[in-house]
This record gives C-alpha cells, sequence and structure tokens, in this order.
C-alpha cells in the first residue's frame, strides 16, 4: 500500500458576477410581469401573488453576497431567468469539458505534472452536461491524460467521495496520478424563478491532482490521512430533471424539475450528521477536533458552517468565517461539490509541516464525505 498526497489543485472561475443587487432587481421584475400576467386570476384568489426578494433576505439566509457565471444576460432576463449558452456541435469541446481542462491544466502545473502522467480522470459533479460519452474521459483528451476515466454523481459530496476513489486507486497501486474534476455549472440547474433559492448557486471548476508520496515532487504537497464517506437517503435536496420527464407528460405549468430543497429541513437534519461524521472520522485516528488547524467545509449556507463548528470546537474556539473554518461563500456562492475544494484551494496558506486539516463536503442524497489532510 502507498502513502498517497495531494500535489496540486486547479480552479477555473468564471468572468462574470452576478451581485446580489443585480439578482434582485431582475428577480423582482419577473415577479412583477408574473404578478400583472396573472393579474384577474389573483384578484379572484384563484392564484397567490408573488412576493418580491431583496438583498438583505438573501444575506441573511445564506450570508451569500454575489456568485460567478459563465453567462449572465440570460440570468437576468426577466423574461428567460437562465444562462443562454450557444450550442456546440459534436466535434466541437464541451463546455464542460473546456472549464474541467482549464481547471485540469492548473492542478497539473501546480504539481508540476503533465497531461500524460495522469492515468486516471474522474470527473466528480452535481450534474453532467450529458450522459454519454462521459464528459471524463473528454477531458481526459483534451489535456492529453493516459489510462480511464469516468463520472461520477453524488450532488454536493461528488469531488470528496471522487477524492476517496482516486485516494483508493493510487493507495492500492492500480493508479499511480489521478486527477479529480469537479465542474459545477449550476446555473444551468438553478430555478432562478423560485424566491426561496434563486441566489443560492455559482459556476466555478476544480480540480485536485492526487498521486503517490513517493513519486511526488511537488514543493507543497499534504498527505492524505484518511477518508470517510456515508449517505442516508433523503428527499430533502432534489433535482428531478432528467430523459424520463419527456415520457411523463407532465404538467407544463408545473414548476420547473431543476434544483428544489426544504431549506429548514436541511439545515436542521445536516449539521448534525456532518459534525458526527467528522467527530468519528476525526476518532479514528484518535485525533480530537481541537487538534484540527483548518477545516475547509461545504459553502452552502454561512449559519449552518458556523453551528457545525461550533458543534465541534465550541463558540469560543472558533467560528465558521475565521481563519480555522474559512469561508468563500460569500464571493461564490454555493458551487455545489465545488465549495470545500475552492476553500481548501484559497485559504490553506499559513499552516506549517505536520500542521492537519479536514476537508468536507455535505448534500443531498443525504451525502457527506471527509478527508483528513496533513501538510508535509
Amino acid at each position: 500500500m502507498h502513502a498517497v498526497v495531494i500535489s496540486g489543485t486547479g480552479l477555473y472561475q468564471p468572468p462574470h458576477t452576478i451581485s446580489n443587487a443585480e439578482l434582485v432587481e431582475a428577480f423582482n421584475r419577473y415577479v412583477d410581469l408574473q404578478n400583472e400576467q396573472h393579474a384577474a386570476a389573483i384578484a379572484a384568489g384563484d392564484r397567490a401573488p408573488l412576493t418580491h426578494s431583496s438583498v438583505e433576505f438573501i444575506e441573511k439566509a445564506s450570508g451569500i453576497k454575489q456568485r460567478y457565471v459563465i453567462e449572465k444576460g440570460g440570468v437576468l432576463d426577466p423574461t428567460r431567468m437562465y444562462p443562454r449558452f450557444a450550442e456546440r456541435g459534436d466535434e466541437e469541446l464541451s463546455l464542460m469539458a473546456e472549464i474541467g481542462a482549464e481547471a485540469c491544466r492548473q492542478a497539473l502545473a501546480a504539481a508540476g505534472r503533465q497531461g500524460s502522467d495522469v492515468d486516471a480522470v474522474f470527473c466528480a459533479a452535481a450534474n453532467m452536461q450529458r450522459a454519454y460519452p462521459a464528459m471524463a474521459v473528454e477531458i481526459q483528451q483534451a489535456i492529453g491524460a493516459g489510462g480511464y476515466g469516468f463520472d461520477m454523481n453524488v450532488a454536493c459530496s461528488s469531488a470528496t467521495f471522487g477524492i476517496e476513489q482516486a485516494v483508493n486507486a493510487v493507495r492500492s497501486g492500480t493508479a499511480k496520478c489521478v486527477l479529480v474534476v469537479s465542474p459545477e455549472i449550476t446555473s444551468a440547474h438553478l430555478e432562478w424563478r423560485d424566491r426561496d433559492c434563486h441566489f443560492i448557486f455559482g459556476d466555478v471548476c476544480t480540480a485536485v491532482l492526487i498521486e503517490r508520496a513517493d513519486l511526488a515532487t511537488a514543493t507543497e504537497q499534504w498527505e492524505v490521512l484518511g477518508t470517510k464517506l456515508v449517505t442516508q437517503f433523503s428527499n430533502a435536496i432534489r433535482n428531478n430533471f432528467g430523459f424520463m420527464n419527456r415520457s411523463e407528460d407532465s404538467d407544463p405549468g408545473a414548476r420547473d424539475k431543476t434544483f428544489k430543497q426544504e431549506g429548514r429541513k436541511v439545515f436542521k437534519e445536516v449539521v448534525p450528521m456532518a459534525a458526527a461524521h467528522i467527530e468519528a472520522h476525526l476518532a479514528t485516528m484518535e485525533l480530537q477536533p481541537s487538534a484540527i488547524k483548518r477545516f475547509w467545509l461545504h459553502q452552502a449556507n454561512l449559519g449552518m458552517n458556523q453551528l457545525i463548528i461550533k458543534k465541534l470546537v465550541g463558540a469560543e474556539a472558533g467560528v465558521a468565517g475565521s481563519e480555522l473554518a474559512p469561508l468563500i461563500l460569500d464571493e461564490f456562492a454555493n458551487t455545489a461539490s465545488a465549495g470545500s475544494i475552492i476553500a481548501f484551494h484559497k485559504h490553506r496558506a499559513g499552516l506549517q509541516s505536520g500542521d492537519t486539516g479536514v476537508i468536507c463536503s455535505f448534500g443531498a442524497g443525504y451525502s457527506i464525505g471527509s478527508v483528513i489532510v496533513r501538510k508535509h
């Protein structure tokens, strides 16, 4: 069995941002148009009027202040309310593969590797652009990697679940170098017309390079001490969009079948699960939460992360948003599986050799994945 390290990370950051103020303005224009269109039904009591959103509501509910998106014009068009992407031909590089390859190249450069050094590519994301060919295989070709690739989806825990598969492959000797790439084009599967969730997501792509410790040459390396995964079925977060929709003759006037959640229920159920999961994982290595120098948590909700940290180390020891548990949520919004990896990518400076940290994701499923790392 081989020791395994994370030797490089990459981050594709889209060119456009949408502030809460911009988003609220577009959403409220949409609300006014809908209420005007259905004024008669509303007056008759047959239809409830839609309610305006506000910057204050968004920041209080989530801690989000802006988000990055690949295309913003369509999202902010009150007659459309979703991004406008140009269709690409089968012979062209797909959008998801394009941003995936960019993040992978950054991770390779950080590790001092070439695409030809890679034995496998795992594309781990909340939603895939298509069913097949696998996005991972297209990204594999785009960066000149060898071996094999496959797609996997465990919603917001996809990246950490992918990291465990990569770690196991390297540790067992079936691969020497594996890329886990998480292209999250969340703007395309968010229901921007729903006040309860229209502000949640942003676009991004992360990549993590995992390889044998004895072969790694990168200046900065993080040994993977252990990984732990768990799933427990819940209906509280769903995306029902898929190829079977056209065969179900659904009500054309019904709500979009993309992302929806019961936010309060998720908060109440996931926080204790995530805290207990991290604590139990650390206990298997005879580590206490107080010994951890940094927690890179999933970035979905400020209050959720604050409560998890409070349960683990106490209110006095540190809070989410501090150096102990850095936040990227205010800038990036929820980026599904990429959130904890962005936090790790951007906020690991200052730790010393021998310091230990935890990367943890939690999301639909429910699914929770944790990765315990130690700086070389």
